[in-house]
């Protein structure tokens, strides 16, 4: 893999991608955000609780749990781009493409002329039978 300095500049502008640190470090801030909140009933008793502090952990926990799902859903999608080739490497296939069909067709332009100066010799030697025949007569 290559190092961050080592990047063409075409991915300077995306965000940086995390290390394998980091996505560790988000799925346990997701783990840290999922452990507090309580199963379903409990959730709806405290909906409907008169403490106004219940409700504010609730809301506080989602919203870390959130933070903490964007982070790594980030994380996904860099390393989606991480494995799509880089514009420099996609003008180098397609260099060589263009390369490999011009290499092609030069070789069946030769074939053509090959073919073309054969007929033109026989031609040649035809219409020289042709004269010299009717030289004859």
């Amino acid at each position: 893999m290559a190092e961050r300095g080592d990047q063409p500049d075409t991915q300077m502008h995306s965000p940086p991608i995390p290390a394998k640190d980091d996505m560790i470090g988000y799925v346990n801030a997701m783990e840290a955000a999922l452990l507090p909140c309580l199963p379903a009933r409990e959730l709806q008793a405290i909906d409907r609780s008169p403490h106004p502090s219940h409700q504010i952990d609730v809301e506080r926990h989602a919203r870390d749990f959130m933070d903490a799902a964007k982070k790594l859903q980030l994380y996904f999608i860099g390393l989606q781009r991480e494995d799509q080739p880089t514009k420099e490497e996609i003008l180098h296939k397609d260099i060589a493409m263009m390369e490999e069909e011009l290499k092609t067709k030069t070789d069946l332009i030769k074939k053509q002329e090959r073919l073309i100066q054969g007929w033109r010799k026989e031609l040649k030697e035809q219409l020289e039978k042709h004269n010299f025949e009717l030289e004859k007569v």
